[in-house]
C-alpha cells in the first residue's frame, strides 16, 4: 500500500528529507551539499532534480553551487552530481510535461536545458534571461517558454528556450518580481513584486501588464491552487493571503507566527503545506484557512512536495 510523503528540502540542515503525512514524522533525510533550495520531481516520480544554490539566501554575496543533484526518491540515494561550471548559483527549477529539465543560474542570468536529466552529464542548451539576477522562473507545461524573475533589473523576461534567436522580452511590473505562477490556460502570469508590494498579472502573449493591486507587506511567493485561487506568502507581514485572480484583491487572510518561505499543495485533498522560518511545516485547510496540524522539522524548511511510495 502506497503512502503519501512529504519531500522537503532543509536548506540550513543542508538535506534533502522524507516525512510521513500521515504521522508526521520524518523518515530519512539525504545530506546534500550546503544551502541546496529548489527541487523538482520527474512525472514517474523516481527522481528529485535539486538545485545547489550553494548560499542561504538571494541577498547573501558568493559564488554559490554550480551543480544539479540527482535524488532517487525511493531509495533515499544520491545518485549523482551533476556540474553546471560555469553556470553557478543555481536556484529556479522546471520540469516540462516531457520530463525535460530547465536550470536557471542566477549569476550568469542564463536558463539552461537538461533534455534527459536522468542521463545527461551537462546541459544540452542555453538561453539568456535577458535580465540581472534572474532568480525563479515560470514554465509553459511544453517548455517552449519561460518566464524569469530579475530581481535586480526589476523585470519579468520571456524566454524561448528551444529558439536560439529568439530575443527576450521584457515588461516592468514592479520592485523586486520573485513570485509567480501561471493561469491554467498560461495566458496570465502573476507575479509578486516584493519591494513594491504588488501583485500584477501580466499577459503572457504581449507581455503587458494588464492588472496590478497592492497587496501585504514582503510578498515573497505566488501559488495557483487546482480551483484556482492566489496564495501568497507575505514574508513582512507574517501571513498567507487568499487571492481572486480576476481583481488581484484579497478574499482570505491567515496571521501567522512565523514567516512562510514556500508552499506546496496536496494533489488530491484541500490541504496546503507551508514552510515557516520556525522549523515547521504548517498543514493547512485551503478551503477553510483552518490550521490542521504542525510538523516540526530541521532547520529552515523550504521547498516541498507530496509524493506517493
Amino acid at each position: 500500500m502506497s503512502r503519501d510523503i512529504l519531500l522537503l528540502v532543509e536548506k540550513c540542515a543542508h538535506c534533502i528529507s522524507w516525512y510521513d503525512l500521515e504521522s508526521g514524522k520524518r523518515v530519512r533525510s539525504l545530506a546534500l551539499p550546503e544551502f541546496p533550495h529548489e527541487f523538482v520531481v520527474d512525472r514517474a516520480q523516481r527522481y528529485a532534480y535539486v538545485g545547489h544554490y550553494g548560499v542561504e539566501t538571494s541577498g547573501h554575496v558568493g559564488a554559490g553551487g554550480h551543480s544539479i543533484l540527482q535524488v532517487d526518491i525511493r531509495s533515499a540515494e544520491l545518485v549523482r552530481s551533476i556540474d553546471l561550471l560555469p553556470f553557478n548559483r543555481i536556484h529556479g527549477l522546471q520540469i516540462d510535461e516531457q520530463d525535460r529539465l530547465y536550470a536557471l543560474s542566477e549569476e550568469k542570468a542564463t536558463l539552461l536545458v537538461l533534455e534527459q536529466p536522468h542521463v545527461d552529464t551537462a546541459p544540452r542548451r542555453a538561453v539568456p534571461s535577458g535580465g540581472i539576477k534572474s532568480h525563479l522562473f515560470a514554465l509553459t507545461r511544453d517548455g517552449q517558454t519561460a518566464f524569469c524573475m530579475n530581481l535586480l533589473s526589476h523585470t519579468v523576461t520571456k524566454v524561448r528556450p528551444w529558439d536560439p534567436l529568439h530575443v527576450p522580452v521584457a515588461c516592468h511590473p514592479g520592485q523586486k518580481p520573485e513570485g509567480n505562477c501561471l493561469s491554467e490556460d498560461e495566458k496570465t502570469l502573476f507575479v509578486s513584486n516584493r519591494w513594491s508590494n504588488t501583485l500584477a498579472a501580466i499577459d503572457t502573449d504581449t507581455m503587458v501588464v494588464r492588472r496590478s493591486a497592492p497587496c501585504r507587506d514582503d510578498v515573497t511567493r505566488i501559488y495557483r491552487s487546482r480551483d484556482g485561487r492566489l496564495f501568497t506568502s507575505n514574508y513582512g507581514d507574517r501571513s498567507l493571503s487568499v487571492v481572486d485572480p480576476e481583481t488581484l484583491r484579497e478574499t482570505g487572510y491567515l496571521k501567522m507566527e512565523a514567516r512562510a518561505i514556500a508552499l506546496s499543495f496536496h494533489p488530491t485533498l484541500a490541504l496546503a503545506y507551508v514552510s515557516q522560518d520556525d522549523d515547521r511545516v504548517m498543514v493547512l485547510d485551503t478551503e477553510t484557512l483552518r490550521i490542521v496540524a504542525f510538523i516540526a522539522t530541521q532547520r529552515e524548511p523550504d521547498v516541498s512536495q507530496v509524493v506517493s511510495l
